[in-house]
């Protein structure tokens, strides 16, 4: 699996998180899942008025979130380089127990998987040789 750093930005509050590449998790839109306690830190928790509560169909079964449309500024913030800043939507969930990042905010952020099992990847503009190692 991979994991990587994000700096996470809302206005004026900024938190970096280690999250999940979860490809298996796809959307429309960049988006973020992220536990309750993160969604308090970044006054995303009790869901603001513009949140959308919807169901989600996911391998465990139906999972109740919550979106908030382009409610962040996301980037892979890796030991020698940033990425661009991608606007995403946050998703929060009761049940998650980790941030996880869509196919589309992966695509976003130029992040290639390279070896799944092995948690190696690469931003998209870095030559093949430069695999890094998930945090």
């Amino acid at each position: 699996m991979v994991r990587l750093r994000l700096r996470v930005e809302r206005g004026e509050v900024v938190k970096e998180v280690l999250a999940l590449v979860n490809s298996g998790y796809e959307a429309d839109t960049p988006q973020l899942l992220i536990p309750t306690g993160l969604a308090r830190e970044l006054s995303l928790w009790p869901p603001p008025p513009d949140a959308l509560e919807t169901v989600f169909n996911t391998a465990g079964g139906p999972l109740k979130v919550w979106v908030v449309r382009r409610a962040a500024r996301v980037m892979v913030a890796a030991e020698d380089v940033r990425s661009r800043k991608v606007e995403a939507d946050i998703v929060i969930s009761h049940l998650a127990d980790e941030p996880l990042i869509s196919d589309k905010l992966t695509g976003a952020l130029e992040v290639a998987l390279e070896d799944v099992a092995e948690g190696l990847w690469r931003f998209r503009w870095e030559p093949k040789e430069k695999a890094r190692k998930t945090v």
